[in-house]
């Protein structure tokens, strides 16, 4: 079974300051943290969703510079045209060129997620053909399995809703599963969030 990774990483990280993917962590950027997590755990293929020129400045060309694992011949770049529209439009952008037999969402700004949890969930999807979320002491994160059928109705939802609204009339093919990973439910959404 092919499990492809979508990283929304197109928003400007205003709360942060800027350019929070490039924060260093541990030593590297925010960004490959996340991107290895995925990738340790066996992810075949990684959609990164990075935010359109603006104007002289390119986010997405200071990303692809700064964070090694983008050169990575399993990780393809997609681009939001107008990442202002929400994550559910950078979810969109990367998923509709993508192929899968699932999709792991996994944001860009959550470096803490372990690589043992995205395979529990991977695990997970595999066996029940379900939508799958981890879940830490009693609070769902990320990242969410989302079988490939769902593909469609993604990628047409308006972008004004968010992916729980798209999933909704999903509700019964639905599971949680318990981990022991406090990085699924840490973003980092301030320089403080990186401590």
């Amino acid at each position: 079974m092919l499990a492809v990774g979508i990283v929304p990483a197109a928003g400007k990280g205003e709360r942060f300051g800027g350019d929070k993917l490039l924060a260093g962590l541990r030593g590297e950027p925010l960004l490959n943290h996340t991107l290895r997590s995925l990738l340790d755990a066996g992810v075949a293929r990684v959609v990164v969703v990075l935010p359109p020129k603006d104007g002289a400045r390119d986010p997405g060309a200071a990303l692809m510079q700064a964070v090694p694992l983008l050169s990575d011949r399993r990780i393809a770049v997609a681009v939001n045209p107008n990442p202002a529209r929400g994550m559910l439009s950078s979810i969109q952008a990367g998923i509709s060129g993508a192929v899968g037999d699932m999709f792991v969402v996994l944001p860009g700004d959550m470096p803490y997620v372990k690589a043992e949890t995205v395979s529990a969930v991977i695990d997970a999807a595999q066996e029940t053909g379900l939508i799958v979320s981890p879940r830490h002491e009693g609070k769902r994160g990320h990242p969410i399995a989302i079988p490939g059928r769902l593909r469609a109705a993604i990628v047409k939802a308006p972008v004004s809703w968010t992916l729980q609204e798209v999933l909704l009339p999903e509700a019964q093919n639905r599971i949680e599963i318990d981990v022991d990973d406090a990085g699924v439910l840490r973003d980092v959404d301030t320089p403080d969030a990186l401590g």
